[in-house]
Protein backbone atom coordinates (compact mmCIF):
# COMPACT_ATOMS: atom_id res chain seq x y z
CA UNK A 1 0.00 0.00 0.00
CA UNK A 2 1.44 3.79 -1.24
CA UNK A 3 2.32 5.84 1.70
CA UNK A 4 0.98 9.51 1.45
CA UNK A 5 3.32 12.93 0.87
CA UNK A 6 2.73 15.93 2.44
CA UNK A 7 4.57 18.87 0.82
CA UNK A 8 4.99 21.40 3.59
CA UNK A 9 6.15 25.21 3.61
CA UNK A 10 8.74 25.24 6.74
CA UNK A 11 8.66 29.03 6.98
CA UNK A 12 11.25 31.72 6.06
CA UNK A 13 13.63 30.51 8.27
CA UNK A 14 12.54 31.56 12.42
CA UNK A 15 11.57 28.06 13.38
CA UNK A 16 8.66 29.51 15.52
CA UNK A 17 7.05 30.21 12.26
CA UNK A 18 6.14 26.65 11.08
CA UNK A 19 2.26 26.25 11.28
CA UNK A 20 0.92 23.75 13.35
CA UNK A 21 -0.45 21.84 10.46
CA UNK A 22 2.96 21.57 9.66
CA UNK A 23 4.43 20.55 12.53
CA UNK A 24 1.72 17.66 12.78
CA UNK A 25 2.98 16.44 10.01
CA UNK A 26 6.48 16.37 10.71
CA UNK A 27 5.61 14.39 14.20
CA UNK A 28 4.07 11.39 12.21
CA UNK A 29 7.20 11.32 9.75
CA UNK A 30 8.65 8.25 8.44
CA UNK A 31 10.99 9.91 5.74
CA UNK A 32 11.70 14.19 5.79
CA UNK A 33 13.13 15.65 2.60
CA UNK A 34 14.59 19.03 3.45
CA UNK A 35 16.10 22.06 1.70
CA UNK A 36 19.02 23.76 2.38
CA UNK A 37 17.77 26.83 4.14
CA UNK A 38 15.00 24.98 6.63
CA UNK A 39 15.97 25.64 10.56
CA UNK A 40 17.52 22.75 11.89
CA UNK A 41 15.55 22.84 14.85
CA UNK A 42 12.45 21.59 12.57
CA UNK A 43 14.11 18.17 12.29
CA UNK A 44 13.40 17.36 15.76
CA UNK A 45 9.90 17.66 15.34
CA UNK A 46 10.37 14.10 13.46
CA UNK A 47 10.65 10.58 15.16
CA UNK A 48 14.08 9.65 16.20
CA UNK A 49 13.64 6.54 13.93
CA UNK A 50 12.49 8.87 10.76
CA UNK A 51 14.88 8.52 7.86
CA UNK A 52 16.14 12.22 7.42
CA UNK A 53 17.30 13.26 3.44
CA UNK A 54 18.61 16.81 2.43
CA UNK A 55 18.79 17.88 -1.06
CA UNK A 56 19.80 21.43 -0.58
CA UNK A 57 19.84 23.70 -3.34
CA UNK A 58 22.18 26.56 -3.42
CA UNK A 59 22.71 28.68 -6.74
CA UNK A 60 24.75 26.54 -9.16
CA UNK A 61 25.68 24.05 -6.66
CA UNK A 62 22.51 21.48 -6.14
CA UNK A 63 22.84 18.32 -4.18
CA UNK A 64 20.06 16.28 -6.08
CA UNK A 65 18.52 17.77 -9.39
CA UNK A 66 14.78 18.00 -9.32
CA UNK A 67 13.64 14.91 -11.19
CA UNK A 68 15.95 12.92 -8.84
CA UNK A 69 13.43 14.56 -5.98
CA UNK A 70 10.86 13.89 -7.53
CA UNK A 71 11.47 10.24 -7.82
CA UNK A 72 12.66 10.05 -4.35
CA UNK A 73 9.30 11.30 -3.36
CA UNK A 74 7.54 8.65 -5.34
CA UNK A 75 10.23 5.98 -4.41
CA UNK A 76 9.65 6.57 -0.65
CA UNK A 77 5.82 6.68 -0.89
CA UNK A 78 5.74 3.37 -3.21
CA UNK A 79 7.40 1.67 -0.15
CA UNK A 80 4.47 2.91 1.91
CA UNK A 81 6.04 5.76 3.97
CA UNK A 82 4.80 8.74 5.40
CA UNK A 83 6.87 11.35 3.26
CA UNK A 84 7.26 15.40 4.30
CA UNK A 85 8.46 17.16 1.77
CA UNK A 86 10.05 19.99 3.79
CA UNK A 87 10.80 22.92 1.79
CA UNK A 88 11.62 26.44 2.92
CA UNK A 89 9.01 29.76 2.39
CA UNK A 90 5.72 28.05 0.93
CA UNK A 91 6.14 25.15 -1.72
CA UNK A 92 4.21 27.11 -4.24
CA UNK A 93 6.15 30.21 -3.87
CA UNK A 94 8.86 29.97 -6.19
CA UNK A 95 9.69 26.44 -4.24
CA UNK A 96 8.97 23.98 -7.51
CA UNK A 97 5.87 22.52 -5.03
CA UNK A 98 3.79 22.17 -8.29
CA UNK A 99 6.55 20.74 -10.05
CA UNK A 100 6.77 17.84 -6.95
CA UNK A 101 2.73 17.60 -6.61
CA UNK A 102 2.51 17.19 -10.89
CA UNK A 103 5.19 14.27 -10.11
CA UNK A 104 3.15 12.36 -7.37
CA UNK A 105 -0.35 12.79 -9.18
CA UNK A 106 1.47 10.79 -11.87
CA UNK A 107 2.70 8.44 -10.03
CA UNK A 108 -1.12 7.86 -8.48
CA UNK A 109 0.71 9.10 -5.00
CA UNK A 110 -1.83 10.92 -2.67
CA UNK A 111 -0.39 13.75 -0.99
CA UNK A 112 -1.44 17.13 0.48
CA UNK A 113 -0.10 20.75 0.70
CA UNK A 114 0.88 22.70 3.71
CA UNK A 115 1.59 26.25 3.23
CA UNK A 116 3.82 28.04 4.94
CA UNK A 117 4.64 31.49 5.82
CA UNK A 118 6.43 32.91 2.70
CA UNK A 119 9.70 34.89 2.87
CA UNK A 120 8.38 37.49 0.78
CA UNK A 121 6.29 38.70 3.44
CA UNK A 122 8.14 37.46 6.49
CA UNK A 123 11.65 38.87 6.20
CA UNK A 124 10.27 42.82 4.99
CA UNK A 125 7.84 42.10 8.11
CA UNK A 126 10.82 41.86 10.58
CA UNK A 127 13.06 44.09 8.92
CA UNK A 128 9.93 46.37 9.88
CA UNK A 129 8.92 47.17 6.10
CA UNK A 130 5.08 46.71 5.44
CA UNK A 131 4.57 45.37 1.92
CA UNK A 132 1.78 47.67 2.12
CA UNK A 133 0.32 50.74 3.79
CA UNK A 134 -2.64 53.15 3.90
CA UNK A 135 -1.92 56.06 1.44
CA UNK A 136 1.78 54.07 0.37
CA UNK A 137 1.28 51.07 -1.18
CA UNK A 138 -1.91 49.75 -1.91
CA UNK A 139 -0.15 46.62 -4.31
CA UNK A 140 2.97 44.49 -4.17
CA UNK A 141 4.15 41.70 -6.48
CA UNK A 142 7.01 39.08 -5.88
CA UNK A 143 9.31 38.35 -8.38
CA UNK A 144 12.12 36.15 -8.66
CA UNK A 145 15.66 37.03 -8.93
CA UNK A 146 16.67 34.23 -10.61
CA UNK A 147 15.62 34.84 -14.15
CA UNK A 148 17.59 33.41 -17.37
CA UNK A 149 19.49 36.37 -19.01
CA UNK A 150 17.06 38.74 -21.01
CA UNK A 151 13.55 37.10 -19.61
CA UNK A 152 10.86 39.71 -18.81
CA UNK A 153 11.39 40.59 -14.94
CA UNK A 154 7.21 40.92 -15.44
CA UNK A 155 7.06 37.60 -16.14
CA UNK A 156 6.45 34.60 -19.26
CA UNK A 157 2.92 35.51 -19.07
CA UNK A 158 2.43 39.27 -18.44
CA UNK A 159 -0.14 41.50 -19.90
CA UNK A 160 0.59 45.01 -21.93
CA UNK A 161 0.32 47.02 -18.76
CA UNK A 162 2.58 44.60 -16.56
CA UNK A 163 6.46 45.35 -15.69
CA UNK A 164 8.78 45.95 -13.18
CA UNK A 165 7.02 49.29 -11.97
CA UNK A 166 3.28 47.81 -12.46
CA UNK A 167 3.00 47.49 -8.70
CA UNK A 168 3.57 49.63 -5.38
CA UNK A 169 5.90 47.56 -4.04
CA UNK A 170 7.85 45.14 -5.27
CA UNK A 171 9.59 42.21 -4.42
CA UNK A 172 12.65 39.93 -5.53
CA UNK A 173 13.68 36.32 -4.19
CA UNK A 174 17.22 35.29 -4.60
CA UNK A 175 18.06 39.07 -5.57
CA UNK A 176 21.22 39.48 -4.55
CA UNK A 177 23.45 37.83 -8.07
CA UNK A 178 21.08 39.77 -10.36
CA UNK A 179 20.64 42.90 -8.37
CA UNK A 180 22.69 45.06 -10.58
CA UNK A 181 20.55 43.63 -13.71
CA UNK A 182 16.97 44.31 -11.57
CA UNK A 183 18.00 47.79 -10.47
CA UNK A 184 18.92 48.60 -14.34
CA UNK A 185 16.06 47.07 -15.71
CA UNK A 186 13.30 49.06 -13.18
CA UNK A 187 15.61 52.25 -13.72
CA UNK A 188 14.68 51.87 -17.50
CA UNK A 189 10.70 50.86 -16.74
CA UNK A 190 10.28 54.17 -15.06
CA UNK A 191 11.29 54.26 -11.55
CA UNK A 192 12.62 57.06 -10.45
CA UNK A 193 16.37 56.92 -8.88
CA UNK A 194 15.20 58.26 -5.85
CA UNK A 195 13.14 54.85 -4.87
CA UNK A 196 13.52 53.42 -1.37
CA UNK A 197 15.37 49.92 -1.93
CA UNK A 198 16.23 47.40 0.93
CA UNK A 199 18.07 44.36 0.78
CA UNK A 200 17.66 42.23 3.17
CA UNK A 201 20.09 38.87 4.69
CA UNK A 202 19.17 35.85 6.36
CA UNK A 203 15.46 37.60 7.07
CA UNK A 204 13.81 36.18 10.47
CA UNK A 205 16.61 34.55 11.48
CA UNK A 206 19.51 36.00 14.12
CA UNK A 207 21.61 36.36 11.39
CA UNK A 208 19.45 38.68 9.77
CA UNK A 209 21.22 41.90 8.02
CA UNK A 210 18.93 44.66 6.41
CA UNK A 211 20.96 47.00 3.75
CA UNK A 212 18.80 50.50 2.90
CA UNK A 213 19.32 52.42 0.15
CA UNK A 214 17.92 54.27 -3.12
CA UNK A 215 17.82 52.48 -6.50
CA UNK A 216 20.26 53.86 -7.46
CA UNK A 217 22.51 52.99 -5.03
CA UNK A 218 21.44 49.92 -3.49
CA UNK A 219 23.85 48.07 -5.36
CA UNK A 220 27.25 49.73 -4.50
CA UNK A 221 25.43 49.91 -0.82
CA UNK A 222 24.97 46.26 -1.08
CA UNK A 223 28.12 44.74 -2.20
CA UNK A 224 29.83 42.23 -0.22
CA UNK A 225 26.14 40.94 1.00
CA UNK A 226 26.04 36.83 0.42
CA UNK A 227 22.90 35.08 -0.59
CA UNK A 228 20.61 34.03 0.54
CA UNK A 229 18.91 37.98 0.03
CA UNK A 230 15.80 39.32 -1.20
CA UNK A 231 15.56 42.84 -2.36
CA UNK A 232 12.13 45.34 -1.27
CA UNK A 233 11.63 48.58 -3.55
CA UNK A 234 8.99 50.70 -2.97
CA UNK A 235 8.42 53.88 -0.46
CA UNK A 236 6.89 51.62 2.11
CA UNK A 237 11.39 50.85 2.71
CA UNK A 238 11.06 54.35 4.48
CA UNK A 239 8.72 53.06 6.87
CA UNK A 240 11.67 50.85 8.08
CA UNK A 241 13.47 53.80 10.07
CA UNK A 242 10.18 53.93 12.65
CA UNK A 243 9.06 50.33 12.54
CA UNK A 244 12.42 48.45 12.61
CA UNK A 245 11.90 45.51 15.76
CA UNK A 246 13.76 42.61 14.78
CA UNK A 247 17.51 44.27 14.51
CA UNK A 248 16.76 46.63 16.96
CA UNK A 249 16.18 43.87 19.94
CA UNK A 250 19.42 44.41 22.50
CA UNK A 251 21.27 41.10 21.72
CA UNK A 252 20.14 41.18 17.37
CA UNK A 253 23.16 39.87 15.86
CA UNK A 254 25.29 38.77 19.03
CA UNK A 255 26.04 34.78 18.45
CA UNK A 256 26.29 33.50 21.88
CA UNK A 257 27.20 30.32 23.53
CA UNK A 258 25.14 28.03 26.21
CA UNK A 259 26.87 25.66 27.73
CA UNK A 260 24.19 24.53 30.12
CA UNK A 261 23.21 20.62 30.47
CA UNK A 262 21.64 19.49 26.89
CA UNK A 263 18.02 19.04 29.05
CA UNK A 264 18.62 22.60 30.47
CA UNK A 265 20.02 24.55 27.81
CA UNK A 266 17.35 25.21 26.31
CA UNK A 267 16.15 27.80 28.73
CA UNK A 268 18.51 30.01 28.36
CA UNK A 269 18.87 30.02 24.75
CA UNK A 270 15.05 30.68 24.37
CA UNK A 271 16.06 33.86 26.63
CA UNK A 272 18.47 34.94 24.45
CA UNK A 273 16.51 34.60 21.55
CA UNK A 274 14.08 36.47 22.63
CA UNK A 275 16.16 39.45 22.98
CA UNK A 276 17.67 38.46 19.27
CA UNK A 277 20.56 36.04 19.95
CA UNK A 278 21.45 33.82 18.12
CA UNK A 279 22.24 31.02 20.75
CA UNK A 280 24.22 27.84 20.09
CA UNK A 281 24.25 25.14 22.17
CA UNK A 282 27.24 23.44 23.73
CA UNK A 283 26.65 21.59 26.63
CA UNK A 284 30.05 21.05 28.45
CA UNK A 285 28.46 19.07 31.23
CA UNK A 286 25.42 15.82 31.67
CA UNK A 287 23.72 14.91 34.96
CA UNK A 288 23.24 11.28 35.73
CA UNK A 289 21.93 9.40 38.63
CA UNK A 290 23.91 8.40 40.81
CA UNK A 291 24.96 4.35 40.25
CA UNK A 292 23.79 2.98 43.66
CA UNK A 293 21.44 4.88 45.32
CA UNK A 294 21.11 3.23 48.30
CA UNK A 295 22.47 5.93 50.81
CA UNK A 296 20.42 8.59 48.75
CA UNK A 297 17.22 5.92 49.39
CA UNK A 298 18.19 5.83 53.24
CA UNK A 299 18.19 9.47 53.65
CA UNK A 300 15.34 10.05 51.57
CA UNK A 301 13.35 8.34 54.22
CA UNK A 302 15.34 9.60 57.28
CA UNK A 303 14.11 12.02 59.81
CA UNK A 304 15.79 15.72 59.51
CA UNK A 305 15.08 19.28 60.67
CA UNK A 306 15.70 20.62 57.28
CA UNK A 307 16.40 19.29 53.90
CA UNK A 308 18.66 21.94 51.81
CA UNK A 309 18.40 21.72 48.15
CA UNK A 310 21.02 23.22 46.42
CA UNK A 311 19.92 22.96 42.82
CA UNK A 312 16.91 21.77 40.40
CA UNK A 313 19.08 18.93 39.94
CA UNK A 314 18.55 17.72 42.89
CA UNK A 315 14.78 18.12 43.75
CA UNK A 316 14.90 16.03 40.13
CA UNK A 317 17.39 13.48 41.83
CA UNK A 318 15.52 12.86 45.48
CA UNK A 319 12.31 13.26 43.67
CA UNK A 320 13.12 10.45 40.79
CA UNK A 321 14.26 7.94 43.74
CA UNK A 322 11.09 8.69 45.86
CA UNK A 323 8.80 7.53 42.85
CA UNK A 324 11.28 4.53 42.87
CA UNK A 325 10.80 3.67 46.46
CA UNK A 326 6.93 4.32 45.95
CA UNK A 327 6.57 7.51 47.92
CA UNK A 328 5.53 11.04 47.46
CA UNK A 329 6.23 14.34 48.94
CA UNK A 330 4.44 13.20 52.56
CA UNK A 331 8.03 11.42 52.99
CA UNK A 332 9.05 15.30 54.16
CA UNK A 333 6.16 15.99 56.10
CA UNK A 334 8.33 16.81 59.29
CA UNK A 335 11.61 18.70 57.53
CA UNK A 336 11.72 22.16 56.71
CA UNK A 337 12.83 22.93 53.10
CA UNK A 338 15.81 25.39 51.72
CA UNK A 339 15.73 26.09 48.38
CA UNK A 340 18.75 27.93 46.66
CA UNK A 341 17.81 30.37 44.08
CA UNK A 342 13.94 30.53 42.27
CA UNK A 343 14.63 28.01 39.67
CA UNK A 344 15.33 25.41 42.67
CA UNK A 345 12.42 27.18 44.65
CA UNK A 346 10.31 26.96 41.55
CA UNK A 347 11.12 23.15 40.82
CA UNK A 348 9.75 22.13 44.26
CA UNK A 349 6.38 24.18 43.94
CA UNK A 350 5.59 22.10 41.12
CA UNK A 351 5.62 19.39 43.68
CA UNK A 352 3.25 21.13 45.53
CA UNK A 353 6.09 22.39 48.06
CA UNK A 354 6.74 25.71 49.11
CA UNK A 355 11.02 25.97 50.52
CA UNK A 356 10.55 27.80 54.19
CA UNK A 357 13.57 29.71 53.39
CA UNK A 358 15.12 31.40 49.87
CA UNK A 359 18.15 33.44 50.72
CA UNK A 360 18.76 36.69 48.95
CA UNK A 361 21.89 35.45 47.80
CA UNK A 362 22.34 32.37 45.99
CA UNK A 363 25.53 31.13 47.71
CA UNK A 364 26.56 29.33 50.45
CA UNK A 365 27.34 32.13 52.74
CA UNK A 366 23.99 33.34 52.64
CA UNK A 367 22.70 29.89 53.41
CA UNK A 368 24.80 29.64 56.26
CA UNK A 369 24.16 32.91 57.67
CA UNK A 370 20.30 32.92 57.26
CA UNK A 371 18.82 29.10 57.67
CA UNK A 372 17.02 29.09 61.27
CA UNK A 373 19.02 25.97 62.23
CA UNK A 374 20.16 25.39 65.94
CA UNK A 375 22.80 23.44 67.04
CA UNK A 376 22.07 19.54 67.37
CA UNK A 377 19.63 19.72 64.46
CA UNK A 378 19.72 17.52 61.45
CA UNK A 379 20.46 18.88 57.96
CA UNK A 380 20.28 16.95 54.38
CA UNK A 381 21.90 17.98 51.60
CA UNK A 382 21.12 16.23 48.73
CA UNK A 383 24.39 17.30 46.39
CA UNK A 384 26.16 16.84 43.00
CA UNK A 385 29.25 14.77 43.59
CA UNK A 386 31.57 17.81 42.60
CA UNK A 387 29.73 20.32 45.02
CA UNK A 388 31.60 22.43 46.92
CA UNK A 389 32.19 22.08 51.03
CA UNK A 390 31.35 25.70 52.00
CA UNK A 391 27.76 24.83 53.21
CA UNK A 392 28.35 21.71 54.69
CA UNK A 393 31.50 23.34 56.85
CA UNK A 394 29.41 26.31 57.56
CA UNK A 395 26.23 24.46 59.03
CA UNK A 396 29.04 22.02 60.92
CA UNK A 397 30.24 25.44 62.76
CA UNK A 398 26.55 26.72 63.98
CA UNK A 399 26.55 23.25 65.35
CA UNK A 400 24.33 21.73 62.82
CA UNK A 401 24.49 17.65 62.23
CA UNK A 402 25.12 17.73 58.52
CA UNK A 403 24.72 14.96 56.13
CA UNK A 404 25.83 15.11 52.37
CA UNK A 405 24.35 12.73 50.28
CA UNK A 406 25.22 12.02 46.52
CA UNK A 407 21.76 12.52 44.59
CA UNK A 408 23.43 12.90 41.19
CA UNK A 409 26.60 13.43 39.31
CA UNK A 410 27.82 15.76 36.74
CA UNK A 411 29.79 14.33 33.79
CA UNK A 412 32.33 16.80 32.55
CA UNK A 413 32.80 17.02 28.52
CA UNK A 414 35.98 16.40 27.06
CA UNK A 415 38.45 16.79 24.61
CA UNK A 416 36.42 13.78 22.73
CA UNK A 417 33.17 15.94 22.38
CA UNK A 418 32.46 15.48 19.23
CA UNK A 419 31.58 19.32 18.17
CA UNK A 420 34.62 20.74 20.10
CA UNK A 421 36.54 20.80 16.46
CA UNK A 422 33.30 23.05 15.09
CA UNK A 423 33.28 25.08 18.67
CA UNK A 424 37.01 25.99 18.25
CA UNK A 425 36.62 26.64 14.62
CA UNK A 426 33.73 29.40 15.29
CA UNK A 427 36.45 30.67 18.22
CA UNK A 428 39.63 30.96 15.78
CA UNK A 429 37.08 33.06 13.18
CA UNK A 430 35.79 35.26 15.54
CA UNK A 431 31.84 34.26 14.96
CA UNK A 432 30.78 33.67 19.01
CA UNK A 433 30.59 37.02 20.63
CA UNK A 434 30.13 35.59 24.02
CA UNK A 435 30.92 32.20 25.84
CA UNK A 436 27.92 31.82 28.81
CA UNK A 437 28.62 29.83 31.87
CA UNK A 438 25.81 28.73 34.45
CA UNK A 439 27.90 27.03 36.58
CA UNK A 440 31.42 26.09 38.06
CA UNK A 441 31.38 22.99 36.38
CA UNK A 442 30.17 24.09 33.15
CA UNK A 443 33.67 25.94 32.93
CA UNK A 444 35.65 23.04 33.85
CA UNK A 445 33.33 21.34 30.89
CA UNK A 446 34.40 24.00 28.45
CA UNK A 447 37.93 23.79 29.32
CA UNK A 448 38.28 20.02 28.73
CA UNK A 449 36.46 19.83 25.92
CA UNK A 450 38.49 22.20 24.23
CA UNK A 451 41.65 20.48 25.37
CA UNK A 452 42.83 23.98 27.13
CA UNK A 453 46.06 23.33 29.24
CA UNK A 454 48.71 25.51 31.10
CA UNK A 455 46.21 28.05 33.23
CA UNK A 456 43.12 28.09 30.40
CA UNK A 457 45.53 29.41 27.06
CA UNK A 458 43.62 29.32 24.18
CA UNK A 459 45.54 28.01 21.27
CA UNK A 460 44.47 28.85 17.41
CA UNK A 461 41.40 31.55 19.27
CA UNK A 462 41.54 34.16 21.78
CA UNK A 463 38.94 33.87 24.60
CA UNK A 464 35.62 36.37 23.21
CA UNK A 465 33.60 37.74 26.33
CA UNK A 466 32.93 35.48 29.05
CA UNK A 467 29.70 35.63 31.13
CA UNK A 468 28.79 34.01 33.96
CA UNK A 469 25.99 33.42 36.26
CA UNK A 470 27.65 34.69 39.69
CA UNK A 471 30.79 35.07 41.69
CA UNK A 472 31.38 31.39 42.58
CA UNK A 473 31.65 30.29 38.64
CA UNK A 474 33.31 33.72 38.03
CA UNK A 475 36.15 32.90 40.73
CA UNK A 476 36.05 29.02 38.99
CA UNK A 477 36.24 30.68 35.13
CA UNK A 478 39.45 33.12 36.12
CA UNK A 479 40.57 30.02 37.87
CA UNK A 480 40.42 28.15 34.35
CA UNK A 481 42.39 31.23 32.98
CA UNK A 482 39.09 33.01 31.29
CA UNK A 483 38.96 36.67 31.41
CA UNK A 484 35.41 36.89 33.11
CA UNK A 485 33.73 40.64 31.05
CA UNK A 486 30.01 39.87 32.74
CA UNK A 487 28.75 38.55 36.27
CA UNK A 488 24.94 38.45 36.88
CA UNK A 489 24.23 40.50 39.55
CA UNK A 490 20.75 38.37 39.90
CA UNK A 491 22.09 34.55 39.99
CA UNK A 492 19.63 33.70 37.81
CA UNK A 493 19.16 32.91 33.90
CA UNK A 494 17.31 36.33 33.77
CA UNK A 495 19.79 37.84 35.41
CA UNK A 496 22.54 36.57 33.33
CA UNK A 497 20.75 38.00 29.83
CA UNK A 498 19.97 41.36 32.08
CA UNK A 499 24.04 41.44 32.35
CA UNK A 500 24.32 40.48 28.95
CA UNK A 501 21.94 43.01 27.49
CA UNK A 502 23.67 46.23 29.75
CA UNK A 503 26.97 45.01 28.55
CA UNK A 504 26.30 45.23 24.97
CA UNK A 505 24.43 48.52 25.42
CA UNK A 506 27.72 49.74 27.00
CA UNK A 507 29.85 48.91 24.19
CA UNK A 508 27.47 50.27 21.77
CA UNK A 509 26.88 53.47 23.82
CA UNK A 510 23.18 53.14 24.49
Amino acid sequence: MNGKVYLVGAGPGDPGLITVRGAACLRRADTVVYDRLVAPELLAYAPEHAERIYVGKASSDHTLPQAEINRLLVERAHAGRCVVRLKGGDPFVFGRGGEEALALVEAGIAFEIVPGVSSSIAAPAYAGIPLTHRGVAASFAVHTGHRAAGADPAGPNAGPDAGPAAADTLVYLMGVENLEAIAAELLAAGRAADTPAALIHRGTTPRQRTVIGRLDNIVELARGVPPPALLVVGQVVALRDRLNWFEARPLAGRRILVTRTRGQAGELAAMLAEEGAEAIEFPTISIEPVADAAALDAALLAAYDWIVFTSANGVQAAWARLAALGRDARAFAGARLCAIGPATAAELARRGLIADFVPAEYVAEAVVAGLDVAAGQRVLLPRADIARPDLAEGLRRRGARVDEVVAYRTRIAGPADPRAAEIAAMLARGEIDALTFASSSAVRGFVAALGLADGGRPRGWAWPRVACIGPITARTAREMGAPVDVIAETYTLPGLVAALKSYFASLEGH
